[in-house]
C-alpha cells in the first residue's frame, strides 16, 4: 500500500485525501490550522454553481477593475500598491483572456461532474451540510447587464447546463421573498448550496474513520522529492521537528501551494484573492420569513447568498487583490449588510458574523491539478472561488494520476 500525504485540510485536500482512500492508499493529512477547513474553507457564499463558471479573464473585467481602484466599497478592488507578484499575476490573467471561451466551458464541465461526486460522498458518509437543492437565480437589474448573461448562457448551455431566463414575475415565484424592480434573471434548477465548513469536517471525519492519519497544527518547513520519493519535514504543535518519507505528496494548501511548489522548484502562479462574507443569525421568526430559502447571484453588485438552514443566512462577494491580507476592514462588509438590508428590509441584522478568506486564483482560473515535475508530487490547488464547487471533482482526477504514477515502473 502506497503512503500519501495531503498537504492541507481544507475542501480540495479532505476530499483529495478521501479519493485516494478510494483508491486504496494509506493517506496522511497535515494541516497548519487546530482543525480542517479554518481558512478558506471556513464561510464561503456556500453555492454549488455550475452557474457561475464563466471566468474572470474578459476585457471589460479588466476595465472595471480600473475604474474601481479608488472606490473603497468597489466589488473589484486592486490595491495600487507595488507588488511584482500582484501585478505579474495581473499581466497573465490578461493574456489568458484569448482563451475566455475554453476555459469557461472547461470550468463548467468540472462543476456539473463535481455534483455527482460531492453529493455521492455526502450520502455515504451521512454528512448534513445544510443542502439545499432549490437552484440558483441570477438577478439583473438592467436590459443590458441582461443581455450580457443571454451571451453567456449560451455557452453555458452549449456545454450541457440547464440555465434558462426567467421574467420577473417567474423570479418571484421562484423566490417569493425577492423584491425590487428587476429586468428579468437566469435561473439553474440543478444548483446547489450548502455549508462547506460543516461539509469538509464532516468529510474529514469519515476519512479519520477509514483510516486517514489527521494531523493538525502541523506546520511544514521542506519538500524534496527524489526517484525513490518524497520527504516531508514539519513541526508539530510542540515546535519539535518531524519527518515524513512517502511515496507521493499532494499539494491542496490554498495560497501557500505557492511556497511549497517552490521549495520543489515548481511554479505555481497563485494569487490570494481576498472573499467576504457575512452570516446573518435569523433569531426571530419574522427574519427566517423573510429570508430567502433560493440561492441568488445579483450581477450587478457580485453578491450571492445561501440559506444555512432555518437560522443562518449567507452573504458574500467582493474580490480585493491585496496580498495575503486577511484584515477583515468594515468598509468591505458594510456594503454585504447594506445589501441585505435594501433587499430584505424584514431580516432582521442585529446578529451579523463578519468573515473574510483568501481564494487561491491561477491566472487562467483553471486550478492546477496533477502531476508536478518531480517525481512524486502532484497538485490539486488554484480553484479560486469554486472551490466548493469543483474540489470533488478535482480530487477523482488527481487520485487517479497519483495511483497510475505509483503503480508504473520506476
Amino acid at each position: 500500500m502506497s503512503h500519501v500525504v495531503v498537504i492541507g485540510a481544507g475542501i480540495t485536500g479532505i476530499t483529495t485525501a478521501y479519493a485516494l482512500l478510494d483508491q486504496g492508499h494509506h493517506v496522511s493529512i497535515l494541516e497548519r490550522r487546530r482543525y480542517p477547513a479554518m481558512e478558506t474553507s471556513f464561510a464561503n457564499g456556500g453555492q454549488l454553481s455550475a452557474s457561475n463558471a464563466e471566468v474572470w479573464n474578459r476585457w471589460p473585467t479588466v476595465i472595471k477593475g480600473l475604474k474601481w481602484m479608488l472606490q473603497r466599497g468597489a466589488p473589484l478592488l486592486i490595491r495600487p500598491a507595488p507588488s511584482l507578484h500582484k501585478y505579474g499575476w495581473l499581466c497573465e490573467f490578461m493574456g489568458q483572456i484569448q482563451h475566455y471561451r475554453a476555459n469557461t466551458a472547461a470550468t463548467m464541465r468540472l462543476a456539473i461532474e463535481a455534483r455527482r461526486h460531492l453529493f455521492a460522498m455526502a450520502e455515504r458518509e451521512g454528512i448534513d451540510f445544510d443542502l439545499e437543492r432549490r437552484g440558483i437565480l441570477h438577478i439583473y437589474r438592467g436590459q443590458t447587464e441582461f443581455e450580457e448573461a443571454a451571451r453567456v448562457n449560451e455557452l453555458l448551455r452549449a456545454g450541457g447546463l440547464d440555465r434558462r431566463p426567467v421574467t420577473p414575475d417567474e423570479m418571484r415565484s421562484i423566490e417569493p421573498a425577492v423584491q425590487g424592480n428587476y429586468y428579468g434573471g437566469f435561473f439553474t434548477e440543478s444548483d446547489a448550496t450548502g455549508d462547506i465548513h460543516k461539509f469538509t469536517r464532516g468529510l474529514a471525519a469519515a476519512c479519520v474513520r477509514r483510516g486517514a492519519r489527521l494531523l493538525c497544527e502541523a506546520e511544514v518547513t521542506g519538500l524534496a522529492a527524489e526517484r525513490s520519493g518524497v520527504s516531508i519535514s514539519w513541526r508539530n504543535a510542540d515546535g519539535a521537528a518531524e519527518t515524513f518519507a512517502a511515496d507521493a505528496v499532494v499539494i491542496c494548501a490554498g495560497v501557500a501551494s505557492r511556497r511549497f511548489a517552490a521549495m520543489l522548484g515548481e511554479r505555481v502562479n497563485i494569487y490570494p484573492v481576498k472573499g467576504y462574507s457575512i452570516t446573518v443569525h435569523l433569531d426571530d421568526a419574522a427574519s427566517q420569513e423573510a429570508a430567502p430559502t433560493v440561492s441568488l447571484l445579483d450581477d450587478a453588485t457580485k453578491i450571492v447568498t445561501s440559506r444555512l438552514g432555518r437560522d443562518r443566512f449567507r452573504v458574500a462577494g467582493t474580490a480585493e487583490f491585496n496580498g495575503e491580507n486577511r484584515d477583515i476592514l468594515e468598509e468591505r462588509i458594510r456594503p454585504l449588510v447594506a445589501w441585505t438590508q435594501t433587499l430584505f428590509p424584514a431580516v432582521s441584522t442585529a446578529r451579523v458574523i463578519p468573515w473574510a478568506g483568501l481564494r487561491p486564483m491561477t491566472p487562467s482560473m483553471i486550478p492546477r491539478v496533477g502531476a508536478g515535475r518531480r517525481p512524486g508530487v502532484f497538485f490539486n490547488t488554484g480553484h479560486g472561488h469554486l472551490g466548493w464547487t469543483l474540489a470533488a471533482a478535482t480530487a477523482q482526477i488527481v487520485s487517479a494520476t497519483v495511483s497510475e504514477a505509483l503503480a508504473a515502473p520506476r
